[in-house]
């Protein structure tokens, strides 16, 4: 698991527990620690579900990389750009190709988004097709979901097919 998801799972788990700690003081007969052990199990669930959505992109990304046949390792040809947050909250980042072959090439560049500390948030693939010959190409990486914070944007692996 991330260390934003812990973050925000524990968010999550302290604002329940103060509301259950208020609730747990008036008459309607809830107890203090059932109420915390609820809200523990609820934050442990959310924490799952984001630890769920980064292995699940990991594996498409690496089953769609690994569907191109005979591609070469291009990870000098491509750089991403700064991570951005789009109006959905959503990162986002340029992906820049430079094709130094001599031949129109095209790209599968997998980009993955961390967090400050390095942990994986998501990646995703970008094909960037019919990179002219000596020449530039640039496109948009999106991550898959919502992503809060500090983001950085790079490339995981980039294949010329």
């Amino acid at each position: 698991m991330t260390g934003r998801g812990v973050r925000g799972a524990g968010a999550v788990l302290v604002a329940v527990v103060m509301a259950a700690t208020a609730t747990a003081c008036s008459d309607d007969g809830g107890s203090a620690s059932g109420t915390a052990s609820k809200a523990a199990s609820a934050a442990s669930s959310l924490a799952s579900r984001g630890a769920d959505a980064v292995a699940s992109a990991t594996a498409a990304a690496r089953d769609e990389l690994n569907s191109f046949k005979d591609g070469v390792n291009a990870g000098g040809d491509v750089r991403a750009g700064a991570a951005s947050t789009d109006k959905e909250g959503r990162a986002t980042s340029e992906v820049k190709v430079h094709n130094g072959t001599g031949s129109k090439q095209s790209y599968a560049v997998q980009i993955d988004f961390r967090d400050p500390s390095g942990n994986l948030l998501d990646t995703v693939v970008v094909t960037v097709d019919d990179v002219p010959a000596k020449g530039t190409k640039d496109a948009d990486a999106r991550s898959n979901r919502e992503l809060d914070g500090d983001v950085k944007a790079e490339v995981g692996r980039a294949l010329r097919h």
